[in-house]
């Protein structure tokens, strides 16, 4: 019986790949903090992998950068920007915390599929 990996490493592949597509994002935000009529973005965990195919990283990809939405900053600057340094960076931390949470899932089940293959 043959090993199925994209059934085996379920979403966690899309997972980290949406994660790392938020980080740029974020980060983008956080570079142009104090660049006037700027527009903070960032991406909704659910509604991508709502439509990412499970084991289809190319595809989910594509989704991403076209599920790109405008952030609404708890209060307006004069110059148009919406980004809030603040929220940038804990919305950053958050992320990094979800990218490890989504690694360290993924490493659990690369060395249960080592152990099966082993069988131990």
């Amino acid at each position: 019986m043959a090993i199925s990996f994209d059934k085996a490493m379920g979403i966690h592949p899309e997972a980290l790949n949406f994660r790392v597509q938020r980080s740029k994002i974020i980060a983008s935000n956080l570079a142009n903090v104090n660049t006037p009529n700027y527009l903070a973005k960032d991406l909704s965990f659910e509604t991508i992998m709502s439509k990412a195919p499970v084991g289809r990283v190319e595809q989910a990809q594509k989704s991403i950068i076209s599920e790109v939405l405008y952030r609404i900053p708890y209060q307006n600057s004069q110059d148009g920007n919406t980004v809030e340094l603040n929220v940038e960076q804990a919305k950053f931390a958050q992320n990094s915390m979800d990218f490890q949470t989504s690694l360290s899932f993924l490493n659990m089940k690369i060395n249960g599929l080592s152990k099966a293959i082993k069988g131990r």
